[in-house]
């Protein structure tokens, strides 16, 4: 698996394209072409956006925690920056998410504001957790997405350690690997493997052009019955239609 993450994620120029082609594309799109490729459970249930800025497209960093006991704790606080905590934060990369583990436990913060600004200084794309965060009028004024289950007040510590840094996951109900791509918008985050990050970008953004076009149609009085799915003749407006609109980005394939 990590010979396919890496072929798959390690291009910043492949990140790139993955990303233009992803420009716009729906989470419920994504998670429909998963669907359809054999991967039945990609969509994090009751982790929702809690900031303005929603829209985010990156790679997973993970961590995983573990319930608090206080022995650990207090050798934790003895010393800070080796805090699998903090490194997971300091460590965190351009184009990447930090994707916590907080067991789906929603009695006290994963972080805060001061951390979560340390995550976009360091050119992290957003924050998801199945636990809570903290501050969130000030992280709102950030400018970074923050996904989480909900907020409180409470810190880290009072209820959560953290134990490792990129390791497979669940966050949401669902598996995260490090490298796997996440994509968040309003309705919430998908994870896509990250082998499959093309192909399913490449889906994605081809049923998208058919779906805006299928939309139209329907509102123009289209039946159901002609237009979802679509016949051969509605098909076949749709490929003129497209031909004549502008080149889509490398690698998009047209909707079928």
């Amino acid at each position: 698996m990590a010979r396919e993450r890496s072929a798959v994620a390690g291009s910043a120029a492949e990140r790139a394209a993955i990303a233009a082609l992803l420009d716009g594309v729906s989470v419920g799109t994504l998670v429909l072409q998963l669907e359809r490729l054999g991967f039945p459970n990609t969509f994090m249930t009751g982790v929702v956006p809690l900031t303005p800025q929603r829209r985010f497209v990156g790679w997973a960093r993970t961590l995983r925690c573990v319930p608090m006991r206080p022995d650990l704790l207090a050798e934790r606080r003895q010393n800070r920056p080796a805090d699998p905590h903090r490194r997971a934060i300091e460590e965190i990369g351009p184009g990447e998410v930090l994707v916590i583990d907080a067991r789906g436990n929603r009695q006290a913060a994963v972080m805060g504001d001061l951390l979560a600004a340390r995550v976009q200084a360091a050119g992290g794309v957003a924050v998801v957790t199945d636990g809570c965060v903290r501050d969130t009028p000030e992280i709102a004024q950030l400018g970074l997405p923050v996904y989480a289950a909900g907020a409180h007040a409470g810190i880290f510590g009072t209820q959560h350690l953290a134990a490792d840094i990129n390791v497979p996951i669940g966050c949401g109900g669902v598996l995260v690997l490090p490298g796997d791509l996440l994509v968040g918008d309003a309705e919430g985050v998908v994870v896509i493997p990250a082998a499959r990050a093309r192909e399913v970008a490449e889906r994605a953004a081809a049923q998208e052009a058919l779906d805006g076009f299928l939309r139209e149609k329907i509102r123009q009085g289209v039946p159901l019955a002609r237009a979802y799915p679509p016949d051969e003749a509605l098909l076949a407006e749709y490929r003129a239609w497209a031909a004549e609109r502008p080149a889509r980005p490398e690698g998009t394939r047209a909707a079928e």
